[in-house]
């Protein structure tokens, strides 16, 4: 474990080294992540697709978040552990957006939340910063919206739509988030949103000149079914390498291979002598109860 990564420390990165961050949802991504250097963990809504089989993040609630965000912080990682606020846990007043950020903090481990939309989500997020919870905020392609979007398209390439963007991170930086995602953009927004605002933005599907990027822990590992979004790119194959070990295992078993040797416990030599040659007549265990 390295030195902590702290909000602060985001913030200090605007212009600077890249920032890096995947998903994970449970301890033993949140230990591979940090192990291999990762600046800040995500527990994203995400968790609906690649854990859950749903078909859009929608299906996910507050209290399977705090779940998947509590295994990630028990591993006491050197990231930024920063909970999503699933869709409906932000959109209805100011005093249940506080309380459910605060169930992402006070029970998941959290160190901050995410939550998505632009201008009209200033409200909640200045509501959560008063109570003292950093937020990194969401726009572009946000996968909440995915029905009044009328699908996942990439958003911004109309000027207006492109003006939006912007007005939008503008709009967000001076509300106080830390940091922003920007998802599903043209790289030239990108660009300008990052020249544009103060705080470090994170990309995911959004080209290469923000200030970090983002992806889904599977899709990084190849660990998804079915297609992967343009954007992705897959660094390792494990789901195949997890196949190839199970097959292996189902054929060691079935052919007697295992357990070998190696792998068996035995009696202490004196009982197991005593056993074979007689000495012990009575059952080690009663036939009755």
């Amino acid at each position: 474990m390295g030195e902590k990564i702290t909000v602060p420390a985001v913030r200090a990165r605007k212009g600077g080294a890249k920032l890096t961050m995947v998903t994970a949802y449970d301890y033993p991504s949140a230990k591979i992540a940090d192990a291999a250097g990762i600046d800040m963990i995500l527990v994203g809504d995400s968790a609906a697709n690649v854990v859950h089989g749903f078909d859009d993040t929608l299906a996910i609630g507050l209290d399977t978040m705090v779940l998947h965000t509590a295994a990630v912080a028990r591993a006491e990682t050197s990231c930024l552990v920063i909970g999503d606020m699933p869709w409906m846990s932000y959109h209805l007043s100011q005093e249940d957006t506080v309380r459910n950020a605060g169930r992402l903090i006070q029970e998941g481990g959290a160190e901050a939340v995410k939550l998505e939309g632009g201008r009209k989500r200033i409200p909640m997020i200045e509501a959560i910063i008063d109570a003292e919870i950093p937020v990194m905020g969401h726009i572009g392609l946000t996968p909440q919206s995915v029905n009044a979007m009328g699908g996942y398209k990439v958003q911004g390439r109309a000027l207006e739509d492109a003006r939006e963007l912007i007005d939008d991170a503008k709009a967000l930086a001076h509300a106080g988030v830390f940091g922003l995602v920007l998802e599903g953009v043209p790289d030239a927004v990108a660009d300008m949103v990052t020249k544009e605002i103060s705080v470090p933005t994170v990309g995911i599907g959004a080209g290469p000149l923000t200030d970090g990027q983002v992806l889904v822990f599977h899709d990084v590992l190849g660990l998804t079914f079915g297609r992967n979004a343009k954007f992705v790119r897959q660094y390792a194959d494990l789901k195949q390498a997890a196949i190839d070990g199970l097959s292996r295992y189902v054929a060691d078993v079935q052919s007697g291979r295992f357990p070998s040797e190696q792998e068996t416990y035995h009696m202490s030599d004196e009982v197991e002598k005593m056993l074979m040659e007689g000495e012990i007549s009575e059952p080690l265990w009663p036939l009755s109860y």
